[in-house]
C-alpha cells in the first residue's frame, strides 16, 4: 500500500445560472457561510459573500496516495464540490483549486532567542 498524504484544498468558483429560489436560499443562508464558517473538512465547507452574490469557495481535507500528488487531490476536491453544489441545485462554473500537502509543508518555528 502506498503512502497517504493529507491535503488541504480550496476550491473556488463562480455562481452561474442560479434559479431565483437558489439565489433566495443562498442570500437567506449567507450568515451561515461567512468568514467564521471557514473550515477544512472532508465534506467541505462553503463560504461566500452575499453582496454581490458572485464568487464562492469550498474548503476540503483530502487524504490521497502521495504518488498521485497534489493534482489528484485537487481533482478529488473539485469533484466533491460539483457533487455537493449540484445536489443543492446551485449553478456554478469556473472551478479551480489550490492544494497544500500538509505532510510536506515546512513549518518555521520561532527559536527561543527570537521570542
Amino acid at each position: 500500500m502506498s503512502e497517504q498524504h493529507t491535503y488541504r484544498v480550496i476550491v473556488r468558483g463562480t455562481w452561474e445560472g442560479l434559479s431565483e429560489a437558489a439565489r433566495e436560499r443562498l442570500l437567506a443562508e449567507a450568515a451561515d457561510h461567512g468568514m467564521t464558517s471557514m473550515r477544512f473538512t472532508e465534506e467541505g465547507s462553503l463560504t461566500y459573500e452575499p453582496r454581490p452574490l458572485k464568487h464562492f469557495s469550498m474548503r476540503y481535507v483530502v487524504v490521497s496516495d502521495a504518488a498521485d500528488g497534489e493534482e489528484m487531490a485537487g481533482a478529488i476536491a473539485e469533484d466533491r464540490a460539483e457533487t455537493t453544489l449540484r445536489g443543492l441545485g446551485y449553478g456554478f462554473g469556473g472551478l479551480r483549486s489550490t492544494v497544500t500537502d500538509l505532510d510536506t509543508m515546512k513549518v518555521n518555528r520561532k527559536s527561543a532567542s527570537r521570542r
